[in-house]
């Protein structure tokens, strides 16, 4: 079973530039897609995708996961 970091809650607040940094020192082998909160996407599961969504004021809105 792998050790990876999968969720990071405790950048819920952070602005958006500083939590992207964050997850990318605890997971490389991401892709990190940054959008608007309400944003639609495309519905699947990716193991290599953390999305990060962001409020109005740019500060992330919902814990980022893998997905």
């Amino acid at each position: 079973m792998s050790t990876a970091k999968t969720s990071w809650p405790e950048v819920v607040g952070w602005p958006a530039a500083q939590a992207v940094t964050q997850i990318n020192t605890d997971r490389p082998d991401v892709t990190i897609d940054v959008l608007p909160s309400g944003t639609s996407v495309s519905p699947g599961f990716s193991s290599k995708r953390v999305r990060v969504f962001f409020d109005g004021t740019g500060s992330v809105e919902a814990t980022p996961t893998v997905g």
